[in-house]
């Protein structure tokens, strides 16, 4: 019997039991795949000679979280590696805005688009230098944050205090145009806030927009060298030297629940692994709730709060062998590592608005990886393995667009929501249709099908937006990693502080996990010498004197 059972091998997961197996526990997770990393994972699907990532790619996230950098997973062999610039975003005049490693070089390309916008970008900066840290603390840590929040609110008065915290509640298009008087700027906010489902008017998209964006200057957005599943394959390794173990092809069905406690769980194939300790999910709210957990077992009020809760929006995926360098008009978007691909601010709000009202969007903006430009492992020399993805609505209504899709996705809607894309990097990109040497396209039901977590395509365990953050995460009045089943653990995006490659959900359940078991075992030791005192019986439960 394992002291704990991890449901699900994500990033999340497996920190978790890295952490626990760190703790002396005894630790099995249990995977649904027939291969670890949940989100985390690369293949040579599409071409022999190119290594693609199925989902997430580049993770700024992770260079910052302080969980992953305490697993020092480069003594597994994990390594990291950066494109030369972090982030572009080029429009169809020529005009190029450009996230790099250096904030002057930031700066300097800002300067272009209008006079004074380079210092703009610098100051935004400077507030990085003073709260950077304590802002990554207080994210990263259980809510609410009490040590880390002491120390940022004390940072944050010096720093602005109500003016800043005004700024960084701001939609991302009042930022931009109360921050930058051109469009450079601008753009790096509100495309860095997209990478959420926080259109350019939503409140709080402005403080996501920065916060993106400063980690972008700071930490850059690396990639695992030789794909996404080198780091999976890194946390994996470190938990096995620890004595874990990870068991794929293992669908858990259900949480064994008995007096209250989670003590065990069940898999498809009918098989009972108990916990001695503990349960902890890497899995979504909904499907904790919903489906493992018996709605007997659970708060009425809980069952009734999951009923409202909200997905980000749903994924379309497209990933590329090709045969050279993307043939980008402006030349600057050649050496960054991801692109953003939308005509300005107003075009973000119009996809945006699509959305919403549940259309297919007919220009929609893409987020686009180089993924050789940033490790150039993955594919074969003055080629590229790259990638775009692109938002849909969970509930599709019509198609903005001229080809009728449905949201039905069979074949011939994935082919032409494939073109779809292409055109759209087309724009800038001429010629690049001619460079592909073969495509793999990932609709909503693929990347589901593909990790049950990604609901729809669902890439954030839920909507960041500000009603399901916080203490509203992933439902009013928890935050936290402990559920109302003792000894189960929520260890997934789903849980405080949400989507991201950075492990935090883990590491909050299994810190939760342990403090638990320091608790119970500190009350069991004091009621043991109580009853010694006593004449009853103690640990062993002998009898004294010939009474119980």
């Amino acid at each position: 019997m394992a002291d704990v059972i991890v449901i699900g091998s994500g990033p999340n997961g497996l920190v978790a039991a890295n952490l626990l197996a760190d703790a002396g526990w005894s630790v099995l997770v249990l995977e649904a795949q027939d291969e670890p990393g949940g989100a985390v994972r690369s293949d040579r699907g599409v071409h022999p000679e190119y290594v693609n990532d199925l989902f997430s790619s580049f993770y700024p996230l992770a260079a910052a979280s302080p969980m992953l950098a305490g697993l020092k997973l480069h003594r597994d062999g994990l390594r990291w590696s950066h494109a030369p610039r972090v982030l572009a975003h080029p429009l169809l005049d020529g005009g190029c805005a450009v996230l790099a490693r250096d904030r002057t070089e930031t700066a300097a390309g800002l300067d272009r688009f209008a006079p004074g916008d380079g210092e703009a970008w610098l100051d935004l900066c400077h507030i990085w230098d003073r709260l950077g840290a304590g802002i990554v603390d207080a994210l990263f840590s259980p809510f609410p944050p009490v040590r880390a929040g002491t120390v940022l609110a004390a940072r944050f008065r010096g720093a602005g205090g109500l003016r800043l915290a005004r700024s960084l509640v701001l939609p991302v298009r009042r930022l931009g145009e109360e921050e930058f008087a051109g469009e450079g700027g601008r753009l790096l906010l509100a495309g860095n806030a997209l990478h959420a489902d926080l259109a350019p008017e939503a409140a709080g998209s402005g403080g996501f927009g920065w916060l993106m964006s400063m980690l972008g200057q700071f930490h850059g957005f690396p990639v695992p060298v030789g794909g996404a599943g080198a780091l999976t394959a890194a946390l994996v390794r470190r938990l096995r030297r620890r004595g874990g173990s990870v068991r794929c092809g293992q669908r858990v069905t259900e949480v064994v629940v008995r007096r209250g406690r989670a003590v065990g769980v069940r898999t498809a194939g009918g098989d009972g692994f108990p916990a001695r300790r503990a349960v902890l999910a890497d899995v979504s709210a909904p499907s904790l709730y919903g489906a493992l957990v018996a709605a007997e077992h659970l708060p009425g009020r809980l069952v009734d709060d999951l009923r409202r809760f909200q997905w980000d929006f749903a994924t379309f995926k497209v990933d590329w062998a090709l045969n050279g360098p993307v043939p980008w008009s402006s030349a600057a978007a050649a050496s960054a590592g991801t692109v953003h691909l939308a005509e300005g601010v107003d075009e973000l709000t119009r996809c945006a608005s699509q959305i919403a009202r549940g259309l297919i969007p007919d220009r929609p903006f893409l987020l686009f990886g180089q993924m050789t430009t940033a490790d150039g492992s993955r594919s074969p020399r003055d080629t590229e393995s790259a990638w775009a993805y692109t938002h849909v609505p969970h509930t599709v209504k019509g198609d903005a667009g001229a080809a009728g899709l449905t949201g039905g996705w069979d074949a011939a809607e994935r082919e032409r929501m494939a073109d779809r894309i292409e055109r759209q990097v087309e724009r800038y990109a001429p010629g690049f249709r001619s460079r592909i040497r073969a495509r793999r396209l990932l609709a909503p039901a693929t990347l589901q099908s593909a990790d049950a977590n990604l609901f729809g395509g669902a890439i954030n365990g839920g909507t960041a937006a500000m009603h399901q953050q916080l203490v509203f995460r992933p439902v009013p009045g928890t935050g936290r990693p402990e559920t109302p089943v003792k000894g189960l653990y929520l260890a997934s995006a789903s849980a405080h502080p949400g989507g991201g490659v950075h492990g935090a959900p883990g590491a909050n359940a299994a810190r939760a996990a342990l403090r638990s078991a320091r608790v119970t075992s500190t009350v069991l030791s004091a009621t043991q010498r109580l009853s010694a005192r006593r004449g009853r019986p103690g640990e062993t439960g002998r009898v004294r004197d010939g009474r119980p």
